[in-house]
């Protein structure tokens, strides 16, 4: 009884979170072990792919999310209205580039794809896919760019480590 108790505290401060929450602050907030809250964490996610639920536990952006389930996506954009943003093929490469070779100028950015990339690059930080992470100590001192959490939330990464896992995976099934 006590574990189910936990369990719905736990419940509850990942719903009213709305956004990722790193395991840390569910620790401190149920004083609870790390073994503990993953322990919390895994029986929690057996029970909503066991049970006809419409959430699912996440682990995103280095903590953990309630989200609906995808195939409920639709149902929950006409309820909310969201307009689902879309970017060009040109963002996409710009973005990947970014990802896997950050921290990374613009410059740079051009030389691997040949082209101008100014309005990409400005819309994608708009969009908070990237920000700026520093400077390169070159002449000019040229603005370094690199993903943000909001490229691990939106592509449902849990860490840039997870970009390595993929690409290792896709190679291994060539």
């Amino acid at each position: 009884m006590f574990k189910n108790s936990l369990m719905a505290e736990l419940e509850a401060l990942l719903f009213v979170a709305g956004s990722a929450i790193p395991v840390d602050k569910l620790e401190a907030a149920l004083e609870l072990t790390t073994d503990e809250i993953n322990e919390l964490l895994s029986d929690m996610e057996r029970n909503y792919l066991t049970e006809n639920r419409g959430i699912m536990l996440r682990k995103v952006a280095g903590g953990v999310q309630l989200c609906t389930k995808p195939e409920f996506s639709q149902l929950v954009a006409k309820l909310t209205e969201v307009r689902e943003s879309r970017l060009s093929n040109a963002a996409l490469e710009v973005l990947a580039i970014v990802a896997f070779k950050q921290p990374i100028t613009r410059q740079e950015i051009e030389a691997f794809r040949g082209v101008n990339s100014d309005k990409i690059v400005v819309g994608l930080h708009e969009k908070k896919l990237i920000e700026e992470v520093g400077r390169r100590e070159a002449p000019g001192k040229p603005m370094l760019y690199g993903t943000t959490e909001t490229f691990l939330y939106c592509f449902g990464l849990n860490s840039l480590n997870d970009l390595e896992l993929m690409t290792f995976q896709q190679q291994s099934l060539l």
